[in-house]
């Protein structure tokens, strides 16, 4: 298919300032990944200038190969025992108050990857009592139960799980994932957890209707979500999805408003919307 071109209102400046250098150099002295760089996020400029940045753990390969994603994909190394150190003391360097972190997908790992996210939360707060956080967390195919037992060890946190886009273009957008899979992950989390915070995101824009992205959201509240973040697909790599429409700004001030109604607490609705983008608000 043509890239269709990009219309007037995608547009962000590179990265650049003191802050972005600043930042920049903090991540390559202590080996800290970002999904900013790996998914070559158009908000990193504008994230990392301010000081912020999202930090992916467990490594940048991925045992999964999606669609829409350039995080590269194959056989990743064992988790780093020191990584829950290095975020940590970017965590102070930067005086990171709102820590968000992801990861790739480790089918590999016997829980998922979980212990590392409890790990680099736990050893985070102890250095930095006042930081708080939010991940984003894979779907745990085959250990959900038992994640959840061991993220749970590293509470409060803000619980994210992406069910990224609409269930009739997950053969070719998330052919590793199973929407009801991750729909029962954020269930499962509220189920045990009713306290908690959940939060998930779409992206727009690959080809889904209107009645679908309605039932995803109805989906989303019938599972207990709090949170909600709707957002532009920008084809990040040669060999991604193209993007099959450009949302206006409008559509998503639309949405925004259906999504409240629906009775999400938290919402942002834009372009440029991402996971974490102004999470801290």
């Amino acid at each position: 298919m043509k890239r269709a071109p990009l219309p007037p209102w995608i547009k962000k400046r590179l990265g650049s300032g003191r802050g972005y250098v600043k930042t920049e150099q903090y991540l390559n002295t202590l080996g800290v990944e970002t999904i900013c760089t790996q998914a070559k996020c158009p908000n990193q400029g504008e994230c990392w200038a301010r000081g912020t940045a999202t930090v992916l753990i467990l490594g940048n390969i991925c045992t999964r190969n999606c669609g829409f994603c350039s995080v590269s994909h194959g056989k990743p190394l064992p988790p780093d025992p020191d990584e829950p150190r290095r975020i940590a003391e970017l965590t102070g360097k930067l005086k990171i108050t709102y820590l968000v972190i992801t990861s790739v997908d480790r089918d590999d790992l016997e829980d998922g990857g979980a212990s590392q996210f409890r790990d680099v939360v736990n050893f985070t707060r102890k250095e930095h009592p006042e930081t708080e956080f939010e991940l984003l967390v894979p779907d745990f195919r085959g250990v959900q139960s038992r994640a959840l037992e061991i993220l749970f060890e590293a509470l409060p946190f803000v619980f994210g799980h992406n069910v990224e886009t609409v269930p009739a273009l997950y053969y070719e957008a998330r052919p590793g994932g199973e929407y009801r899979r991750s729909l029962d992950l954020l269930a499962q989390a509220k189920k045990m957890r009713p306290e908690l915070q959940t939060k998930s995101s779409l992206m727009l824009g690959l080809g889904e209707t209107e009645a679908q992205v309605t039932e995803v959201l109805r989906d989303l509240r019938s599972a207990g979500v709090d949170r909600l973040c709707l957002g532009q697909y920008l084809k990040p790599s040669a060999h991604s999805l193209d993007v099959r429409e450009f949302i206006t700004p409008e559509e998503f001030a639309r949405w925004k408003e259906r999504a409240l109604e629906l009775g999400f607490s938290w919402v942002i609705s834009e372009p440029f919307a991402r996971s974490s983008y102004h999470a801290d608000e």
